[in-house]
């Protein structure tokens, strides 16, 4: 491919997302495939930094604004450091969450709407837009029941900012990630079943498969 291939994950906590991208980078991997793995918040000095503030449960008092304005923040470094150089470079970028997370968690749960959301994306972000994204999005009882095991298997047994909030906040994303899979059909595949584990990423990794010669042929033609 004349340039890269920009895979995106979405879901609540609890969807499995992080799981299948992992074992979706171990897949293509082993086909040989140029592979870069990444996430947001997260995986630049400065966004390590915003990410540690926005989940501590001590970080209390942040306002909804301040809270999508960091993300954003976050977003526009790790686009420029590391998600534009890897696709003039031809790899494929498995990212842990992105600007649809934005829209769900900030633009639904926090009640700002989408509009604020796509804006700054346009202006922050360039209007970059996946490639293709998977979305998670099992019943909100299995995501939250989820979430509140692995919190309760952790040391301590504490949970970050986001699943600390009541249900109606998480209903809300829900909602919002309902809203964004029915506007960009094209871009956006989920995947609504309560499957084993080894079920749902034959499914992705034949999206994936298919979508990336999809793209190649496509490609092919325009640049012979």
């Amino acid at each position: 491919m004349r340039r890269g291939f920009f895979l995106t994950f979405e879901g609540l906590d609890g969807s499995g997302k992080t799981t299948h991208l992992r074992l979706l980078a171990e897949a293509l991997e082993r086909q040989g495939l140029p592979i870069l793995v990444t996430r947001q918040p997260g995986d630049t000095a400065l966004g390590e930094r915003i990410r540690a503030l926005l989940l501590d449960a001590k970080s209390t008092g942040i306002a909804p604004m301040t809270e999508m304005a960091l993300m954003f923040a976050d977003r526009a470094q790790s686009i420029q450091q590391i998600i534009a150089p890897a696709l003039a470079a031809g790899k494929i970028i498995l990212c842990d969450r992105f600007t649809d997370s934005t829209e769900a968690y900030q633009g639904g749960g926090r009640e700002l709407g989408s509009d604020a959301v796509l804006a700054l994306h346009r202006v922050l972000c360039g209007n970059l837009q996946p490639d293709l994204t998977i979305l998670l999005l099992p019943p909100l009882e299995i995501s939250l029941a989820r979430t509140r095991s692995r919190a309760s298997s952790q040391a301590g047994g504490d949970a970050d900012r986001f699943e600390r909030e009541k249900r109606a906040f998480h209903e809300r994303v829900f909602s919002k990630y309902g809203e964004i899979s029915a506007r960009e059909t094209t871009r956006v595949v989920a995947i609504e079943d309560d499957l084993p584990v080894k079920a749902i990423q034959e499914r992705i990794l034949r999206i994936v498969q298919e979508r990336l010669e999809s793209v190649t042929l496509e490609r092919s033609a325009k640049h012979p």
